[in-house]
């Protein structure tokens, strides 16, 4: 079994099944309904995962054994299969209450409630206008994201835990803004130590210093041709200045309608590639660390010494991604750590 947990992005599960007998077979085959039956990981007394098996394999090997191979998404994947059927409209709302309408009106459909819970008391202080079209059918993922990624926007995860009076499984939206926080101290990971192996990728491709945004279709007039919503040109001068070679980036948002929204979407856009950040990757051994999915938008100290930085790395990053594998002959249970900087 692995599976993954992230800031930013959906989670996902691999989990085998052996079906040794008869009987375990009839138990899978009536627990997994794809779709429909919720999945959840635990280790020991702790929920660290939850979501919903979407696909799954029926294998069979040389001998005859069975098996049974499951894919589940995060439970944030359920919103990649609910659409807005219905106009929804927000003026000078709170774009944590946005996020918050966008869910309850899921929920509110016959068949839509999965008993995601949220906090109606957390605000991000930022107020907006959105208009969500039933003619262009919007995925309800795909708007929040949106509505995420403008300027001045937040970061949102639906996590899996416990309730520690009762013990009920709960589905939590969270929300943070700009960021999501989590933790009260550092977590610190040295190398030599719990951290076994680093991988420090750097990425100019994505880099871009001029910038310009593409919105939807201006169709009104049926006799005149038909043009995108376009943003004026974001150049970023300082870099140019500096010596930078110009570098063009370009988006589409192809359900954006007002030329102020487009805009501060082309402004956070050029933001994140004027400057883009590194995404180090550490795999570290679990049962030398306190590292959790609970712990999503920590803190985490990184403590280095190698032959690249022999005068020793001491730096500190944000918790942005935890992939777990399991363990396997000679190796511990080990997790792929993903950061950004803080």
């Amino acid at each position: 079994m692995a599976f993954d947990d992230y800031i930013g992005r959906t989670g996902t599960a691999s989990v085998t099944v052996p079906l040794p007998n008869r009987q375990i077979a009839a138990r899978v085959r009536a627990a997994l309904d794809l779709g429909r039956t919720a999945l959840w990981i635990t280790r020991g007394n702790d929920l660290w995962w939850g979501g919903i098996p979407w696909t799954s394999a029926l294998a069979s090997d040389s001998r005859g054994r069975l098996s049974m191979k499951i894919q589940a998404g995060g439970w944030a994947s359920y919103l990649d299969h609910r659409a807005v059927f219905h106009t929804q409209q927000a003026t000078g709302v709170d774009q944590f209450d946005i996020v918050r309408g966008l869910l309850a009106y899921s929920a509110t459909l016959a068949g839509g409630d999965i008993g995601i819970e949220s906090d109606s008391r957390i605000l991000s202080g930022v107020r907006r206008d959105r208009t969500f079209r039933r003619y262009d059918q919007p995925r309800i993922r795909e708007l929040i994201d949106q509505l995420a990624s403008v300027e001045g926007g937040f970061e949102w995860r639906i996590a899996s835990r416990r309730d520690q009076t009762t013990g009920r499984r709960i589905k939590e939206l969270q929300l943070g803004s700009p960021v999501i926080r989590a933790g009260t101290s550092a977590v610190v990971l040295d190398h030599p130590g719990p951290i076994l192996t680093y991988d420090w990728p750097l990425d100019a491709t994505v880099r871009a210093n001029v910038w310009q945004s593409r919105g939807a279709s201006d169709n009104k007039n049926q006799a005149a041709e038909s043009l995108p919503l376009m943003t004026e040109l974001l150049v970023d001068d300082a870099q140019l200045a500096a010596g930078w070679p110009r570098l063009d980036g370009t988006s589409d948002y192809t359900t954006v309608s007002d030329l102020g929204t487009l805009a501060a979407h082309a402004r956070a856009d050029l933001a994140a590639a004027a400057t883009p950040r590194p995404i180090p990757q550490l795999t570290v051994a679990l049962d030398r660390t306190q590292l959790s999915p609970a712990l999503l938008g920590a803190t985490i100290r990184i403590r280095i010494r190698d032959l690249w930085w022999a005068e020793g790395l001491d730096a500190r990053y944000r918790l942005i991604g935890l992939a777990v594998d399991p363990p396997t002959r000679g190796r511990p249970e080990t997790a792929r750590v993903y950061l950004e900087a803080a």
